[in-house]
């Protein structure tokens, strides 16, 4: 084999922005619709800013005819003098330099910070076909302009160049930031703003943020479509929106205050779910990974109601401590703090890594806990028996699934092994290994049989598995839980509630492959309700997916062979009729059992040719509404929610 070469000129150096458009993931996330959000996040974050500083009380969005986003803010507005280290005006620097901002500057810029990362606004502009910035400062206005230029002669880049100075527009008596930015269609692959998603995420900023007004406008609908949002309760208002639809045990606790420089609030209210849901924020960041403000809260419940329940004798001297995943069944809280200079472990700031927090939050937490308990013992009594019971269920639960477990012990008539609903793969391969979750016996056939052996495994569900919204963990799992989902935890071995633990997940990917009709689409729901609210942590590691099989085949037989065109929507098979001219025949998919192995393969399990939609928790808040008002008991929120969201359409024979 011949040797490559690899020499000094191999060696890149990428200047300026250039970095960022070459590999925008490091960035952003992703190039999807995920990352095209987080710009508009990155340029809200710098108006957030302006409102934890004290000097912002109103933020404007809007969505434009031309996709085209614009963020305002009635804070104090860029400096818009010559920055000393660059030698040019300060916006400029601030929309062309990497790590450049108020948040490294220790003077009166920024300390309890969102974007401490310094490139957020410089990361948009390198990602967008042009940005405009406009400044109130001082009495006076100030406006520039930057585009993505390609010099033909050279095809050397140019990101987010100045195309203008910064330029004086005249006298004016506001004050402030206006930021618009265009995304560049050669960077994402979608660049349509989705205004529901925008919407979820400023109404969950509003709620961070007691007493500001956040207003979202859409220019591309007639009338234009807007929203304002304005809570001066704050996160209690939160806690209170997201146990909307359920039965909640008492008021809603709240605690503020500050510890160790750090300050810290807390509102939270049990409900009668079996599941807990702690949302949790740094500088008004979401920190879906967690992290150590969340370690120093769970430390402070355990211990402050472990106490409380010894001193009282709910526990007694011999009897073990309740563990935390005792007592948060049915929790329902929102903890946010602010604090200088927050480590996170990703230019995502998914998860907080400051140990300053872990001890500030513990700490207050702590303190405030044991105070409250015994200003309400109703309230402790109440969360101290559930988590009893809690505990006796689960122990019943191991003990008698253990006992089934056991080869020692008869089986239970009636009960299936594993093995007559699961087919594995032919390696042991936790990375590279799928699972494919079909409903049916046919389906599952044809799967099994069309399926690549070496990495592939199919999970055949014998009938619909149960809405476990509406049920306690003792009937979700355990000898008295549902087959279809005892089978399930059994095959990708995470365990299950106290026992859940994702890095033994058996699998890469866990795909639901239901049929394209109305009860493939119901047990598509029931399914991801059981991820959502029993093993969450796979769906936000990726692990989780939805096939996606064809709609029509669209197909040509002649002398020789058939010519065949697969199509997932109404367009594709109008082209491929049109491709394949009169004779086209089309063929309605009405489920996978009509698909043979080959075709199932071909369309559906091939990693090289099929379609799979990756499922994902943007908004942890509003994906927690969703499920409680379209899987829970109550009916009316249910009934206003389609009426609101679904499109009911006749189709004519």
């Amino acid at each position: 084999m011949k040797e490559k070469l690899y020499s000094d000129d191999d060696i890149r150096v990428l200047k300026g922005l250039t970095a960022v458009r070459v590999r925008p993931g490091m960035y952003i996330g992703s190039t999807g619709t995920r990352g095209l959000h987080h710009l508009v996040w990155e340029i809200i974050d710098n108006s957030k800013d302006e409102v934890l500083a004290g000097y912002c009380d109103t933020i404007r969005v809007t969505i434009h005819k031309d996709n085209s986003v614009t963020v305002e803010d009635n804070g104090r507005g860029i400096p818009t003098g010559i920055n000393r280290d660059e030698g040019i005006p300060t916006p400029t620097v601030v929309f062309t330099v990497l790590h450049a901002g108020g948040k490294f500057g220790g003077g009166d810029g920024y300390k309890k910070s969102g974007g401490l990362h310094g490139v957020g606004a410089s990361v948009v502009n390198a990602l967008s076909q042009w940005l405009e910035v406009q400044i109130h400062r001082d009495g006076q206005a100030y406006k520039q302009r930057f585009e993505y230029i390609e010099e033909k002669a050279n095809q050397e880049e140019q990101v987010g160049h100045p195309v203008t100075d910064l330029q004086v527009m005249g006298k004016t008596n506001k004050k402030g930031t206006i930021v618009r930015f265009k995304p560049d269609s050669r960077v994402f692959s979608e660049t349509n703003f989705h205004f529901e998603t925008l919407k979820e995420r400023l109404k969950d900023n509003a709620f961070l943020l007691k007493g500001v007004t956040i207003h979202l406008k859409d220019e591309r609908v007639s009338p234009n479509r807007e929203e304002i949002f304005h809570f001066d309760e704050g996160i209690k208002a939160f806690v209170e929106y997201l146990n909307d639809g359920k039965t909640t045990l008492h008021d809603i606790v709240y605690f503020e205050g500050e510890k160790e420089g750090i300050d810290v609030e807390l509102a939270f209210q049990y409900n009668d779910s079996s599941v807990d849901n702690l949302l949790s924020y740094v500088n008004t960041i979401p920190t879906i990974d967690e992290g150590t403000h969340v370690s120093g809260l769970r430390n402070a419940m355990t211990k402050a109601l472990n106490d409380y329940a010894r001193k009282h004798n709910f526990l007694k001297k011999n009897d073990k401590n309740l563990s935390g995943n005792d007592y948060r069944e049915g929790f329902m809280a929102v903890l946010s703090i602010r604090m200088d200079n927050p480590q996170f472990e990703s230019q995502t700031k998914d998860k907080l890594g400051s140990e300053e927090a872990r001890s500030a939050v513990e700490g207050f937490v702590g303190e405030k806990m044991v105070f409250f308990l015994d200003e309400n013992p109703e309230i402790a009594k109440l969360i101290i028996d559930r988590a009893i019971e809690s505990r006796r269920i689960k122990e019943e639960i191991r003990k008698a699934t253990e006992a089934l477990k056991n080869p020692g012990k008869k089986k239970k008539k009636g009960k299936k092994s594993i093995s007559d609903k699961f087919t594995p793969p032919a390696k042991r391969d936790s990375e590279r290994n799928e699972l494919f979750i079909v409903e049916g016996d046919s389906a599952g056939g044809s799967a099994i049989n069309g399926r690549d052996r070496n990495f592939q495994a199919v999970l055949s569900l014998r009938g619909k598995p149960i809405n476990v919204e509406k049920k306690k963990i003792y009937e979700v799992i355990g000898p008295n839980g549902n087959e279809e989902i005892n089978t399930i935890v059994e095959v990708i071995e995470t365990g299950i509630a106290d026992e859940f633990d994702a890095n033994k997940c058996a699998f890469g990917k866990i795909i639901i492959m239901t049929d394209a009709d109305y009860d493939g689409a119901h047990i598509q729901i029931l399914l991801l309700t059981l991820f959502y609210r029993y093993f969450s942590e796979l769906v936000r590691r990726g692990k989780v997916y939805i096939a996606q099989p064809p709609l029509y085949k669209v197909y040509k037989q002649d002398k020789k062979k058939q010519e065949v065109i697969y199509c997932w929507s109404e367009e594709e098979r109008s082209a491929a009729m049109k491709k394949l001219g009169k004779q086209a025949e089309i063929q309605r998919y009405k489920g996978l059992g009509e698909m043979n192995a080959e075709q199932l393969w071909d369309t559906t399990m091939n990693p090289s040719t099929r379609r799979l939609i990756q499922v994902d928790i943007e908004d942890a808040a509003e994906a927690e509404r969703i499920v409680t008002i379209l899987m829970g008991d109550k009916v009316p929120p249910r009934r206003e929610w389609i009426e609101q969201n679904v499109k009911f359409v006749v189709e004519e024979e």
